[in-house]
């Protein structure tokens, strides 16, 4: 598999000054229209981004709505056998050791070579670890006793059990071949692997999520289970290497049949609980800088960005053309627009300015800190306006609050100080002084200070250190010795997945590129559906509108996985070393990963995100413990009460900040932002109300806006403004005005090699077993080197005197030679 392989089209209905063009006709005004009342009527959304969802929400997205009757067929299964031995009596009613020597006689079924008996066992088990639910009443019996059976499950050591099964079935090669032959497959070509699949991500799921009445027994369990699963205990290597080669294998379209969505959830989860979430992350960050000896965090991210206000978003064409219709006809009161030549009108948050300032604020609306209002420059007419007349005095008790100063701590890398004080003494002395940043003699007072205060928010990150070392051992290999390298679940998983890294973060990509509702089905693009498909294809209008719903819902949950999986992957190995998370980056980047991600948002963003494709009744583990109504036509097009997609704005900021991750601090892939008109794309990403994603969003737009040129930030003066607010402040970076734009030459290529060289070299001093050959003592002494002994095939005895014969007697030696001179 190439990188090549993944083709994904550059944005091509954008005009050259990077807008979107828009249709002719009537559509035009249609679309205007539609745009203007989604980014009217876009409420603030009450989200709370976390690792997951909530658990019945997680649970649920396991199966899909196709799967549904073998909810029954599980239980059908359970029953046949339980009642032959439980005399009666209920699951729930059993004692503790009935219920452990039933699990027990259902792991000794596993054990026989019929295929459908097998089959027939595994789906008992599985009834087990959905909670039983034709005894429970409620969903939260269901849950219950689905936690209380999975952790017996577990103790039983069914997990290894099904894992042993789990690699039978992906090495089948007869249901490979035969799937390949097939023109088309559906969910009876995946049965097997889909209900271990299920077992296993029932297991994962529901024991990785901590509560709070959990035993003491099942704790340590806990703990148990995420060490097993890190460690390379199944066939020497983690479980989830053996989840990514189904991944790869799948995308080659050598295992068409494979269920690629429980395969991602199981995979991404897997991952969660051996190497943690985001807040475990943010732990490790601190114990890190902590063994490092640098100073701490100056705040914590996640409560920082969990405080903000979400931004409204910009003014689109149609509301400008309101606002200009409304002129027309003669409304004389109305608010100006008035063009803003600097940032100080939106002070609320400025730490400089006095609250005598704050008190002679005007109405509220203007005060809203965001990014509404954005004057075209083509509309010109709206914006010279007479002033309005002054507003009235509001009393003291509707005075709005703004929290003062700004919501990040502003920090300065070493090298920024460095070319600071480098610019200095070449203007003011006349020569510099390399890396030194203590001495300033010769510089004027106001130098002095500015050194001061950059020193004062000076921030020296893991990386930096980390690329220190690296450098200090590459020069001294022999005096600085071995690295201890620390046994670490990241530090495995990477050194599992180094052979084949570029395969999996292809087939990752090639699966998104598949997932993404902007894709066009292409012949040659691999089929994900086929764990959705059923057997037999909808003949009513109801079965069609059911199924178009579940396979919209099986590709918004694929995106989810695949967003989230990618993104603990890169915040992880950044973590463990710089040089791991870059070489994973370069794979995503090389693998048209920006352009693919710009691809996505290139959508009516606002539309995905309040996307309703889910059907609450059929959901577990609802549909198992109530009647299910009749579905209507009505009732499938009204979908969920809900205000947003839980899942899809999760997908929406996980992909921004993937994109953040892989374009920060790199000049080349930031260009390739420009080039790929990616700012009008991100604007249109800003009408979502939900401050996480705006962040992310504004971000992207900080690190180009100095390349956009000076038309576009002085029509963009709000969304600059926003940008000034809610992101971190560099103190010498010029993004706001373009003056010091970056001479440099965009020269991709030379800019990843040289990245890709320190990779290598880190990669061959870490982990070539034949690493530092040029220094290996050679033994002279002839006994020492006579004396070793050599491993030697088996069959060599029978065969060692022809040997001889013919390499050593058969052979003329001048040994004449040696006397000569060379």
């Amino acid at each position: 598999m190439q990188a090549e392989d993944i083709e994904v089209p550059i944005i091509n209905n954008l005009n050259g000054n990077g807008d979107r063009q828009r249709p002719k006709g009537k559509d035009v005004f249609k679309d205007q229209q539609k745009e203007s009342e989604s980014s009217m009527e876009s409420p603030n959304l009450e989200f709370e981004y976390g690792d997951t969802d909530a658990l019945t929400a997680e649970l649920s997205e396991l199966y899909s709505y196709t799967e549904e009757p073998e909810f029954a067929l599980n239980r059908d299964y359970f029953e046949e056998d339980f009642r032959s031995h439980a005399r009666g009596r209920r699951w729930i009613e059993l004692t503790a050791e009935e219920q452990r020597s039933h699990v027990m006689r259902l792991l000794d079924a596993l054990e026989v070579t019929d295929r459908d008996k097998r089959l027939k066992v595994a789906r008992a088990i599985l009834y087990l670890a959905q909670g039983v639910f034709d005894e429970c009443d409620t969903e939260v019996d269901v849950l219950h006793w689905s936690r209380h059976n999975v952790f017996l499950l577990y103790d039983m050591g069914i997990f290894t059990a099904l894992l042993e099964l789990l690699s039978m079935e992906i090495d089948n090669n007869q249901a490979c071949s035969s799937a390949v032959r097939k023109p088309a497959i559906s969910l009876a070509d995946s049965t097997e692997l889909r209900v271990l699949l299920s077992i296993m991500y029932l297991m994962v799921e529901t024991i990785r999520v901590q509560t709070e009445d959990d035993r003491p027994e099942w704790r340590a369990a806990r703990e148990a289970f995420k060490n097993e699963l890190g460690s390379p205990l199944y066939n020497g290597e983690p479980l989830a290497l053996l989840l990514f080669t189904m991944v790869t294998k799948f995308c080659s379209m050598n295992a068409p049949h494979f269920p690629m969505k429980k395969v991602l959830l199981l995979l991404w989860k897997t991952i969660l609980f051996t190497l943690g979430g985001f807040e475990e992350l943010q732990e490790m960050k601190v114990r890190g800088r902590e063994c490092l000896n640098l100073p701490p965090l100056p705040e914590d991210s996640i409560k920082v960005v969990r405080a903000m206000r979400a931004a409204s978003p910009p003014a689109s064409a149609m509301e400008l053309i309101e606002q200009q219709q409304q002129q027309k006809r003669g409304r004389r009161s109305r608010r100006p627009l008035v063009k803003q030549d600097s940032l100080d009108t939106y002070n609320e948050r400025d730490p400089f300015k006095n609250d005598d300032a704050r008190d002679e604020e005007e109405d509220p609306e203007d005060t809203d800190s965001g990014i509404e209002g954005e004057v075209d420059p083509l509309d010109r007419d709206v914006i010279i306006q007479p002033p309005p007349p002054p507003p009235p005095l509001r009393p003291p008790t509707e005075r709005v609050n703004f929290p003062k100063g700004l919501p990040w701590a502003p920090k300065v890398r070493e090298k920024d100080i460095e070319h600071f004080l480098e610019t200095s003494r070449n203007k003011f002395i006349g020569f510099t002084l390399g890396n030194d940043t203590d001495t300033l003699v010769g510089l004027p007072r106001p130098i002095h200070e500015s050194v001061k205060t950059l020193k004062q928010h000076k921030y020296v990150s893991i990386a930096e250190v980390q690329i220190k070392k690296e450098d200090e051992l590459q020069q001294c290999p022999m005096s600085l010795g071995d690295e201890e390298v620390a046994e670490t679940p990241t530090e495995m998983l990477y050194l599992g997945m180094l052979p084949n890294l570029s395969q999996y973060v292809i087939a990752l990509l090639k699966l998104l590129l598949a997932a993404a509702p902007t894709s066009k089905a292409k012949t040659d693009s691999i089929n994900i559906l086929a764990d959705v498909l059923p057997e037999e294809m909808p003949i009513t209008v109801l079965q069609s509108m059911k199924l178009g719903i579940d396979v919209n819902r099986h590709k918004e949950i694929l995106v989810k996985a695949i967003s989230a999986l990618l993104l603990l992957l890169l915040k992880h190995f950044k973590l463990n070393h710089i040089y791991q998370f870059e070489i994973v980056s370069q794979h995503l980047v090389f693998a048209n990963c920006i352009p693919l991600i710009l691809k996505f948002f290139n959508q009516n963003i606002m539309s995905y995100i309040s996307a309703k494709n889910s059907i609450c009744v059929l959901d577990f583990p609802h549909c198992v413990v109530h009647e299910l109504p009749e579905l209507t036509a009505e009732s499938l097009e009204a979908g969920d009460s809900n205000q947003f997609c839980w899942r899809n704005l999760f997908s929406c900021i996980n992909l921004l900040r993937i994109l953040n991750k892989l374009t920060k601090w790199k000049h080349s892939r930031t260009m390739m932002l420009v080039v790929f008109k990616s700012a009008p794309i991100l604007k249109r990403a800003l009408k979502v109300k939900q401050a996480m994603m705006q962040l992310y969003v504004l971000k992207l737009l900080k690190i180009q806006t100095k390349y956009l040129g000076r038309q576009w930030r002085k029509s963009n003066m709000k969304t600059m403004s926003a940008i000034y607010q809610k992101v971190r402040h560099r103190l010498n970076d010029d993004w706001a005005y373009g003056n010091d734009i970056d001479a440099r030459p965009w020269d991709f290529q030379a800019e990843e090699c040289a990245l890709r060289e320190s990779i290598e070299k880190f990669n061959s001093r870490r982990y070539d077993k034949n690493k530092n050959g040029d220094f290996v003592p050679v033994d002279n002494c002839l006994q020492s080197v006579l004396g070793q002994r050599v491993e030697l095939p088996e069959d060599f005895h029978y065969s060692y005197e022809m040997w001889l014969e013919r390499e050593v007697f058969s052979q003329p030696i001048q040994w004449e030679g040696l006397l000569q001179n060379p």
